[in-house]
């Protein structure tokens, strides 16, 4: 059972116990977005006695049979010794500290697993005395869980920027999947907001776990048994709205990172303002939510789709369309290359017509092998009509009835809530809440699925 005693940790003066750490510590970790768990498969025949991984995903995520699965997310310690501006955590804001030992983290993390409240572990940290310390600590939190314990569950581990190669390597054999967070989109902003920080302490730990990933895949083909490093791959988050970086920056970083170090998935995190530092926007900003969605769509087209950031943006029009998915806003852009005829075109221009996603282009490519589509055949297979019906043709033919002008087919891509919407694109921007309309079913799917 989970106990309530009394450890080393004071606030005030007043000794803390487990659930005050816990209450403290969960909080502070909110802020990390960086929880997805797609990849890893692992039984509890593999050699663990309890837990397991399942490839579809934990944390914010569904299982096939709709089972909402979870992580247990949470800090080692909010006690870090660096003053990032923007961090709730940073050394110079007076809140709450608490710190776990590897063993209360470990024992907390089997209890709470047993009771089926979670399925797995995200840890990350702030740094306490040194890199090297606080990484050390979470990997002897992971060694309880593997070695003593025998779980098998999924384990998504934040590398410390600064601490050693080798422990970072260990933290990797523990470890599902390993993230570091590069933060800012800019060397500029990081030395403004943290200078603590560095481009190369954060870069490094990223180019040595992609090393070491590559050299297991080489290990794991000609020994079946070798240990894996970090099977789930790697991963990043990055702040947007704290600092004045463009949309067109940040998704060129995210193409160059996803190029260079193999990432599974850069996240994007509305910056939510708990400073009153001038560096930052006004404590009573509002998080730039809506800017978020379309950077998440906007990556989901660079890493499925076959887009390239230069051609969602450019200098000229460096901010994404806040009324317009990214996909719709490129279609409209280049009416010259539509319609394309659904019978013939190759697969990397069906991706490029709005309301056709990954999987309905696949379905597309395997139906019309037997014969003539039509637009009835592609409502059965999902497509979306109601916006492909402007792009394509079936045997040579517009959909029956169909007037196709330029307002026309904006009106088309517009959903009812940013109609009402479109007299404020002649005043000046507001930030839009994704929140305050109704959501649409079409809304929920793509967010499911990321299909666009």
């Amino acid at each position: 059972m989970i106990t309530n005693k009394c450890s080393n940790t004071v606030w005030d003066g007043v000794p803390m116990d487990l659930f005050d750490k816990l209450r403290i510590l969960a909080d502070s970790a909110k802020y990390d977005v960086s929880c997805s768990s797609s990849g890893v498969e692992r039984s509890s025949s593999t050699g663990f006695r309890i837990g397991n991984a399942a490839a579809c995903g934990l944390c914010h995520s569904f299982a096939a049979d709709g089972r909402c699965i979870s992580l247990l997310k949470v800090l080692m310690s909010n006690a870090c010794v660096y003053d990032c501006q923007y961090c709730v955590n940073r050394i110079s804001n007076d809140v709450p500290r608490a710190t776990f030992t590897p063993k209360e983290l470990a024992e907390l993390t089997i209890q709470f697993y047993k009771r089926n409240y979670i399925e797995g572990l995200f840890l990350s940290s702030g740094v306490v005395k040194n890199p090297d310390y606080t990484c050390e600590r979470m990997i002897e939190t992971l060694r309880l869980l593997r070695e003593e314990y025998g779980f098998g569950g999924y384990i998504h581990a934040k590398a410390i920027p600064g601490a050693d190669d080798a422990l970072l390597s260990r933290l990797g054999q523990l470890a599902d999947r390993m993230s570091v967070n590069i933060e800012l989109p800019s060397q500029q902003s990081l030395r403004l907001l943290a200078p603590n920080k560095s481009k190369t302490d954060i870069l490094r730990p990223m180019s040595l776990i992609r090393s070491r990933i590559v050299e297991n895949t080489t290990e794991l083909v000609r020994y079946r048994h070798a240990p894996k490093f970090a099977p789930a791959g790697q991963s990043t988050q990055m702040i947007v709205g704290a600092t004045p970086e463009t949309d067109y920056a940040i998704l060129n970083l995210s193409a160059a990172l996803y190029q260079k170090y193999r990432l599974k998935r850069v996240y994007y995190s509305a910056y939510m303002p708990v400073s009153n530092s001038p560096l930052l926007p006004a404590v009573d900003t509002k998080p730039p939510l809506l800017r978020e969605h379309r950077l998440y769509q906007a990556d989901w087209l660079l890493r499925f789709y076959g887009f390239s950031a230069g051609e969602l943006l450019d200098e000229k029009h460096p901010n994404l369309n806040p009324y317009l998915d990214p996909k719709c806003n490129w279609a409209l852009n280049h009416l010259e290359l539509f319609p394309v005829e659904v019978n013939t075109a190759p697969r990397e221009m069906l991706l490029r017509v709005p309301g056709i996603g990954v999987k309905s282009a696949q379905r597309i490519m395997a139906a019309r092998r037997a014969g003539k589509l039509d637009f009835a055949g592609l409502k059965k297979i999902g497509v979306v009509l109601k916006r492909a019906q402007y792009f394509l043709t079936c045997s040579g033919r517009m959909a029956e009835g169909l007037k196709v002008t330029p307002d026309r087919v904006l009106q088309s891509m517009l959903s009812g809530r940013s109609q009402q919407l479109l007299p404020a694109l002649a005043g000046e921007p507001e930030q839009l809440s994704l929140f305050q309309h109704e959501v649409t079913r079409e809304d929920v799917v793509k967010c499911l699925t990321g299909q666009l």
